[in-house]
């Protein structure tokens, strides 16, 4: 359960990170490291590994917390959530598709090497973008992001939420080999609380 949890609040935690960046040109810089790493790590030990430590997931536990308890302020969030499980689910059947974004993100991951770790992650996110727009945006259904025109006309914050959706979509495509599903999200909400409550304490 505590494993399916990170991964719920990985999904959760780029989703955040989308509706930060369309609605106030800003993000988390540090909660969206996380995000951009977890895709070069296709072979985990561990899902806290995934994520660089579970330390880095707070944004994303707060986030599942405060939707599965009902605040509306989050609904941008868990809208996207839903359409990435929603997306997932054809991803899965493409292992066609599964191979091609799984090589070029192992290019992408060696992209930008010699800058400096801003300047290296706004390149990788500018790669990602683009393998984003050819793969994922072309399955439905297509996740509409909605924010500011003037934030969602800036390549670089465009750049970030295709990232941060296929962070989004790898988080949701671990939640669903964990076991994780509808039935669970359902009728196993009072667990997940408990799960994330007691990650946020601790």
């Amino acid at each position: 359960m505590k494993e399916r949890t990170l991964a719920l609040a990985g999904i959760f935690q780029a989703t955040e990170l989308v509706r930060q960046a369309a609605c106030h040109g800003t993000w988390s810089g540090y909660a969206a490291t996380s995000c951009l790493q977890s895709l070069f790590r296709l072979e985990a030990e561990s899902t806290a590994d995934i994520y660089g430590g579970t330390q880095r997931m707070r944004l994303g536990m707060e986030t599942l917390l405060a939707v599965l308890q009902g605040e509306s302020r989050y609904a941008d969030s868990l809208r996207y959530a839903v359409g990435l499980l929603q997306v997932e689910k054809k991803f899965r059947r493409s292992a066609r598709l599964q191979q091609e974004i799984g090589n070029r993100l192992m290019d992408i991951s060696t992209h930008g090497q010699d800058l400096d770790q801003h300047e290296c992650e706004d390149a990788q996110a500018h790669e990602i973008s683009r393998l984003y727009s050819e793969t994922i945006s072309r399955l439905s259904p297509r996740i509409v992001v909605s924010g500011k025109p003037q934030y969602l006309q800036q390549d670089r914050t465009v750049d970030w939420v295709r990232t941060l959706l296929l962070a989004g979509l790898r988080s949701a495509t671990l939640w669903c080999q964990l076991g994780g599903g509808r039935f669970e999200l359902m009728f196993g909400r009072k667990k997940i609380i408990r799960e994330a409550e007691s990650f946020l304490m601790g």
